[in-house]
């Protein structure tokens, strides 16, 4: 068992689904019902998507990634051009708001995508 599900390998990629918020196992109908609500289920196929849960992870990831970007993006400029307060809060601000809003719905839907993929659920205690 190699922990995939049966028939998975025919859907869209990880890469893909996540990038298009696409379903995982058909990769027709959209995995959102809004910017970032995950749909009831799939349109096309069937798939239900009410047992999938990103939780805070795609959040995590997005303030790990773009704090990176904008520390180092800041760090640079600063080192290199020195240039006013202002100049860095017209820079790095707008910067921080698009790239947080343009990573975490792909995020979200990779977080999904792998769920699916890896068939991941809630862990039961075996006595």
């Amino acid at each position: 068992m190699n922990g995939a599900v049966p028939g998975a390998g025919r859907g869209p990629s990880v890469l893909a689904a996540s990038l298009l918020g696409r379903c995982p196992r058909c990769g027709k109908a959209s995995l959102f019902g809004g910017y970032l609500k995950v749909a009831r289920s799939c349109s096309s196929c069937g798939l239900d998507y009410t047992g999938f849960e990103a939780g805070d992870g795609p959040a995590v990831f997005v303030i790990l990634i773009v704090g990176a970007i904008v520390a180092g993006g800041a760090l640079i400029v600063e080192v290199s051009f020195q240039p006013p307060y202002w100049v860095h809060a017209l820079i790095w601000g707008p910067a921080l708001l698009i790239l947080s809003l343009g990573l975490l719905r792909p995020l979200k839907g990779a977080m999904i995508v792998l769920q699916y993929k890896h068939r991941a659920e809630e862990g039961r205690r075996v006595n």
